[in-house]
């Protein structure tokens, strides 16, 4: 039976998540819950969560994450069941573009959904230590119209709680947000008009110590510069997914973007 992500099921799918290895927390979960409630949805056998999907809306865009199926449930239909579900959710909610990231296995079940590969996005890791932003009060009327440009939408929802939980560092023509996740810290959402700002705004983020947390961003391959930053400051690739939409075409601009706002789940 598929039902909404109630607050109970938080723990277990967090549980789950773990086990694939997944960087995940309990305030991306509640914040999903809040944002898009109708499009955070569980699948029960007996009362029991066996499989889980999240996904969210913000302007005329949506993002498809956080499949999750117990191991031994899979293959009978659940996670198909509730992508199915998700899609109807987004577009009865009038979402023009969705957007999921996929791994090698699942981009051909996409493919015959209707999705369509656009990038790659790779994720990049490095241990250092994390230096604190210069936030002000009025970074994210900034930052949104920043974030435009890259993914041709206002996405402001999204924004606002990566803004909140993290700090941030804004320059004319770029800004960087830094975000805790338990023993590690991920940067994102990154956005940039041009590479020199980029370079001032990682400078100005982290600091390289082998024995430091690791420090984990997604990037699209499309942007070239993001990747010429990145090796220059010793970052190296961790893994790789494929960026992908159904809908209308996106007005997605890659050199604008230098990383995610999250780890694969809210785009």
């Amino acid at each position: 039976m598929t039902v909404l992500f109630c607050n109970d099921d938080i723990n277990e799918f967090l549980s789950l998540a773990r086990e694939e290895g997944w960087i995940s927390s309990a305030w991306e979960l509640e914040f999903l819950r809040t944002s898009f409630p109708s499009g955070c949805l569980v699948c029960r056998n007996k009362g029991i969560p066996v499989a889980f999907l999240t996904s969210i809306k913000y302007g005329k865009s949506g993002w498809v994450g956080n499949l999750l199926v117990r191991k031994e449930w899979r293959g009978q239909g659940l996670g198909s069941t509730l992508f199915q579900r998700a899609l109807e959710v987004l577009d009865e909610a009038g979402t023009r573009t969705v957007w999921l990231t996929a791994s090698e296995s699942g981009r051909p079940i996409y493919e015959r959904q209707g999705f369509i590969a656009i990038d790659t996005v790779n994720r990049w890791q490095i241990r250092g230590r994390i230096a604190t932003g210069n936030d002000s009060a009025d970074v994210v009327s900034e930052i949104l119209a920043l974030d435009e440009t890259g993914w041709g939408d206002r996405r402001e929802n999204l924004l606002r709680a990566t803004i909140n939980r993290g700090s941030t560092s804004l320059l004319p023509g770029g800004f960087l947000v830094r975000q805790r996740w338990e023993n590690a810290f991920q940067i994102g959402p990154w956005g940039s008009r041009n590479p020199e700002v980029a370079i001032e705004l990682l400078e100005q983020s982290i600091i390289q110590t082998e024995g430091g947390p690791q420090i984990f961003l997604d990037v699209p391959a499309g942007n070239s510069n993001a990747s010429n930053v990145l090796y220059g400051a010793g970052f190296s690739i961790q893994s790789s997914t494929t960026l992908m939409y159904r809908g209308e075409k996106p007005d997605y601009a890659p050199e604008n973007i230098y990383a995610l706002a999250s780890m694969g789940s809210m785009g």
